[in-house]
């Protein structure tokens, strides 16, 4: 797991190992994560998930060694 900006402020963490089951989902993954993080209940509605740098839905399963990262959403500019 890695975090991103408020994310990883919130949690106070970068990045975690997380065993899942085999054909384990992102949305799974993310429910066993706001059991261990409940601050992430606060921001669930906004956040998007990449796998293995690549967005995601929450129904795509996942393969051992995945790399799956929690993206708050980001604005800036010029």
């Amino acid at each position: 797991m890695r975090y991103f900006a408020s994310v990883r402020e919130r949690l106070r963490c970068e990045a975690e190992e997380v065993e899942q089951p085999a054909g384990a989902t992102v949305g799974g993954l993310f429910a066993e994560l706001r059991r261990r993080h409940p601050p992430l209940a606060e921001v669930a509605a906004s956040l998007r998930f990449a796998v293995n740098q690549e967005y995601v839905e929450v129904d795509q399963r996942l393969a051992d060694g995945d790399e799956v990262a929690v993206i708050p959403p980001v604005s800036g500019g010029l």
